[in-house]
């Protein structure tokens, strides 16, 4: 389950009362991690959803549109979750979800409970939790192939009797047993069936008569909920309800407690009451026949082999990052051909001045030079999906809990810094499954050194313009996907030893141990992949479309304004002068090198400029020039803006290769005043460094102070980030000039 916000902001939720009507054309997916949930929803609802965030929460909201024969349904996409104890705002989301609790999401109508059939005895836990809040349930019995190569059979006419719910198998992966679901889903909506299990009728009993008296009281709350506080001492069920009826109640749940357990904890006294009614069910209703060692079994004494595994980690990290280049030239090639031929076809319908150099180069050389990238981003998320769908990530989670331990932490803060390869936000957000503070804030702090998407536009760029493109073993190899793979070890490299110098200094203390249930391999669903993809794409074009967008618009007027005419009128008399002198090829090589120093008059004199000549010299060591610094300093907000900041500067500078009008031509041409190249191979290198460890994103650092309840910490980031990345581009270029 995704981990995010505050602990007061879930009270942004619809007041409970004991018995909410049910409506019928809403349905909530409920599902264990690694059970295909995704899979499910994805093929359910196809293009028709939509992803945002729960009220008061960071929490992720799946929602989509269901066509069955009667209608139209809403589908639900709850937070994967073990049960339904909550020990934080965000894990409290499934219940507020099934209680109907948020005013946009009205109470599901039904519950599509999803169990792998090949672990039944564990995903019948919160299957029974669900079968007695009062709503119809539908329990899809998933990955019954995967049960069948393991010898596992199940009978899921007597399970359905057992649960007192329909029951429908299937193989999500396939899409097999979608229209018997889709059939029975519409009989349940339409007659509803609530089932009459019942695993702790005195709790039930007492957690009744406490709603009632507190509903009579003015305090809205649903019974299910008082249920959830009286069984999770401590957990989040009971410090709302704390909040709402005040801390006398304390006392209260402690005799109802004392009461009904019978001096047992009553958390215990759950799981043993429901694991002995799970028990009885599968002996009923499953039989296991010996198969030897699976083909899953033998993979894994590779893939999750000490030094074998780890060959293998990065032989498959190399391939991914070859193909981020080898793949997507094509594609990036057709998208820079389109941009140009339409700032070309803009520039010959308009006469020239402000909205045209707005145009050409704001929307289209900013926004474009960012999209270009959309390919190469494409392609590295691609990669990531099926890893995760395929099962292998979580076996590179279990292998890199060797390399965690020996910084201090373990497997369980890699997820975290796994997905800050897409983003560092929920990367960090996703450290609350860490239980010790001291290791979730050494966590949060390595984080940002892995080298998310917005990175990447940065490293093609430069990469693709300054590596040369060499390759081996027929193409199978090629240097600038070495380059690129470096950089995100670099990231990694950072991040494990800022997590292993803090674990030894400021945040000292034993490492945690490491739990994980690694999922069974399985054919990702092409439709599931390819949804997630189109999400990701329009998640990055939204911020091109508005971020980029915007810092392009902001860049593109501090670069033109002001805009003297004096300059136009004193390059024009030396543009007479040349006709009077020259002519031919002579007079438009003349006229074009005129059009530069214009050009850059302009932006010598424009805001931009002055911004840039005031913060050079701090950066003048790493070989940077003023439009450098000024496209750095302006990319401190979110790093992925940069490049929209260099394709405005260099499409109103100077610096035009008149063979190639690309913005790596720009960069190329660049020179000092004394005809010297700008970007050298050491200053490249030192500003790939300085991208691969200072952090430039002011999501993040606001993330780091929510999520560490602490500004100090997000400022230590900061500062700690940034200064790294500095002396290290610094240590780079003076030594990389030198040699």
């Amino acid at each position: 389950m995704t981990h995010c916000e505050s602990a007061h902001a879930v009270e942004t939720v619809r007041p409970a009362t004991g018995t909410v009507s049910h409506t019928t054309r809403t349905i909530a997916l409920v599902g264990n991690p690694n059970t295909g949930k995704s899979t499910l929803f994805n093929i359910l609802t196809g293009l028709r959803q939509k992803t945002g965030n729960y009220p008061g929460v960071t929490v992720e909201k799946h929602t989509g549109t269901l066509t069955l024969a009667s209608g139209e349904v809403q589908l639900i996409d709850v937070p994967g979750t073990y049960s339904l104890a909550a020990q934080s705002p965000d894990e409290m989301v499934a219940i507020d979800t099934l209680l109907g609790r948020f005013d946009e999401l009205e109470r599901p109508g039904a519950v599509l409970v999803l169990v792998d059939a090949s672990n039944l005895r564990r995903n019948l836990y919160l299957a029974s939790q669900i079968l007695e809040m009062g709503l119809a349930v539908v329990v899809v019995l998933n990955m019954t192939d995967v049960a069948a190569r393991k010898g596992i059979r199940i009978d899921d006419r007597s399970l359905a009797r057992a649960l007192d719910a329909r029951v429908v198998p299937m193989i999500a992966a396939r899409g097999e047993g979608i229209e018997e679901l889709k059939r029975v889903l519409d009989e349940v909506l339409q007659h509803g069936h609530t089932p009459s299990v019942r695993l702790l009728p005195e709790l039930e009993q007492a957690s009744k008569a406490l709603g009632g008296e507190l509903r009579a009281a003015g305090v809205e709350i649903d019974d299910q909920e008082v249920e959830r506080a009286l069984i999770d001492t401590g957990g989040y069920a009971e410090q709302r309800l704390q909040r709402l009826a005040g801390r006398d109640l304390s006392a209260r749940l402690d005799g109802l407690r004392e009461d009904v357990g019978e001096g047992q904890a009553l958390s215990g006294l759950e799981a043993r009451s429901r694991y002995g009614w799970i028990n009885d069910i599968i002996n009923d209703v499953e039989t296991r026949q010996e198969t030897g060692a699976s083909w899953s079994d033998r993979i894994d004494r590779v893939v999750s082999h000490p030094g074998w595994g780890s060959l293998l980690f990065l032989v498959v990290m190399a391939a991914v990052f070859q193909a981020v280049f080898s793949w997507a030239t094509p594609m990036m090639d057709l998208i820079d051909a389109g941009t140009t031929g339409l700032g070309t076809g803009l520039s010959a319908w308009l006469p020239p001045g402000a909205l045209s150099s707005l145009l050409i180069d704001g929307v289209i050389a900013g926004v474009g030079s960012v999209v270009i990238f959309l390919p190469q981003i494409l392609i590295l998320f691609a990669f990531i999906i099926l890893l995760e769908d395929t099962g292998y990530m979580a076996r590179a989670a279990f292998l890199m809990d060797r390399l965690m331990r020996w910084c201090g932490l373990s497997g369980q803060s890699f997820i975290p810094m796994l997905s800050s390869f897409a983003c560092a936000v929920p990367g960090i957000m996703a450290t609350r499954v860490i239980p010790d503070r001291r290791d979730r804030i050494a966590t949060i702090l390595a984080a940002p050194f892995m080298t998310c998407s917005a990175r990447l536009p940065v490293y093609a760029l430069l990469i693709a313009a300054f590596v040369p493109q060499r390759s081996w073993l027929g193409g199978l190899i090629n240097l600038q996907g070495l380059i690129l793979l470096s950089l995100y070890l670099l990231g990694i490299f950072g991040g494990v030893i800022t997590a292993f110098v803090l674990k030894k200094t400021l945040l000292r203390g034993p490492t945690p141990t490491f739990l994980m249930e690694l999922p069974p391999y399985r054919r990702p669903n092409l439709k599931s992949v390819l949804l997630r993809l189109m999400d990701r794409a329009v998640i990055f074009l939204r911020r091109a479309g508005t971020v980029i967008f915007t810092v392009a618009m902001i860049v593109w007027a501090l670069a033109y304004f002001p805009h003297p005419g004096s300059i136009h009128d004193a390059y024009d008399v030396q543009r007479a002068e040349a006709s009077n002198r020259f002519g031919g090829v002579e007079l438009e090589a003349r006229r074009l090198a005129l059009d530069n120093l214009e050009a850059a008059a302009y932006l010598d004199q424009s805001i931009l400029g002055r911004m840039g000549r005031i913060v050079d010299p701090i950066f003048r060591p790493l070989g940077w020039d003023w439009k450098v610094s000024a496209a750095v300093i302006a990319g401190f907000p979110a790093r992925e803006v940069v490049i929209a900041v260099l394709g405005t500067i260099y499409a109103v500078g100077q610096d035009v290769d008149a063979q190639n009008d690309s913005l790596k031509g720009r960069l190329r041409g660049a020179s000092w005043p004394d005809g010297e190249p700008v970007y050298t191979l050491p200053m490249v290198l030192g500003l790939l460094v300085f991208y691969a460890f200072c952090l430039q994103c002011v999501a993040t650092v606001a993330t780091i102070r929510r999520e560490a309840a602490s500004w100090s910490w997000a400022l230590f980031a900061w500062t700690y980030m940034t200064s790294l990345g500095y002396l290290a581009a610094l240590a780079v270029f003076q030594i990389g000039t030198r040699i």
